[in-house]
């Protein structure tokens, strides 16, 4: 690489991490966003920010190199308020949770004005702008290896990245590392609720503690399992509501599309689903067909 300068468009928890971090390793970060607070953030951690894209696009001193950062939903426009700024040889990133698919397509179109693109699925959380992240990425070989000090500087240990193939294969491999997460979470959720009905008593902190401690289970979902039950306790301030931002659903999509069975997977996503139901017409349905053919006991809300 020439200068290390680079501009980051989004900067919400990660995009903010992304920068900050490159900032300690000596790149000028420029960085731009749509709110005035995430901008203030940025400027605090040593980010040159600015409030159009046009103005932090004129600021390169060489060819442009272009990190976006925010929601699967919104990259195409963010890749359309650039497009005006870029030149041929220009690099554009899409480090969020983008679909694979999508990603092909952007690469092709950026491709047809000589722009450079490369799809970079990015894991570690908020916790990578301090410890380095996992980089899986996509695209041109060329152009991943002609940035590669940045990924390099970016990564755990100075090599958790890697290039996965041609361009899609960096998202298609986050969203596949997406849906074994969303697997072993299901896991070790299941595992502490049957603790937690054994009638021992357990407490389940000081299990998850012991789990962490050489352990064959032992990870850093487990830390932060750990690290839960410090937060919030028994957990019973928390609502049993858990999201899903997309990959767990594309993941199960792309099973069906290649014939892959995902039994795990596949009920982690619906568990998530499930965890939703309030009030749950197929449970009322099961009751009500119990007592059909068996006369088993009917529970009524009161009223």
């Amino acid at each position: 690489m020439e200068a290390k300068e680079i501009g980051i468009i989004g900067l919400g928890r990660m995009g903010l991490g992304i920068g900050r971090r490159l900032v300690r390793k000596g790149w000028k970060v420029l960085g731009y966003d749509r709110s005035s607070e995430a901008r203030d953030k940025a400027e605090e951690g040593g980010i040159e920010v600015f409030e159009e894209v046009d103005f932090l696009c004129g600021e390169f001193s060489d060819r442009r190199l272009i990190w976006i950062m925010v929601p699967a939903p919104v990259v195409d426009e963010a890749i359309s308020s650039l497009k005006p700024n870029l030149l041929e040889g220009d690099i554009v990133i899409d480090g969020g949770n983008s679909y694979y698919k999508d990603s092909v397509r952007r690469f092709n179109e950026l491709s047809s004005v000589g722009v450079r693109f490369l799809d970079v699925g990015v894991s570690g959380g908020v916790w990578g702008e301090e410890r380095g992240y996992c980089l899986m990425i996509g695209g041109e070989e060329k152009t991943f290896r002609e940035i590669e000090d940045l990924f390099r500087d970016l990564s755990y240990g100075g090599d958790g990245y890697g290039y996965m193939g041609k361009p899609g294969s960096g998202h298609f491999v986050k969203m596949v590392h997406n849906g074994i997460e969303y697997g072993m979470m299901q896991a070790i959720a299941e595992g502490f609720e049957l603790m937690k009905e054994s009638g021992f008593g357990l407490d389940l902190k000081e299990v998850a503690r012991v789990f962490t401690k050489g352990s064959v289970v032992s990870s850093w979902l487990m830390d932060l399992t750990y690290r839960s039950f410090e937060d919030f306790g028994d957990l019973e301030g928390v609502e049993p509501f858990v999201a899903d931002s997309g990959e767990g659903r594309w993941t199960v999509q792309a099973a069906v599309e290649l014939g892959v069975p995902l039994w795990v997977i596949a009920d982690s996503l619906f568990n998530r689903f499930r965890s939703r139901q309030s009030d749950s017409f197929r449970d009322k349905l099961l009751a009500a067909l119990r007592y059909e053919f068996g006369r088993h006991e009917v529970k009524r809300k009161d009223g």
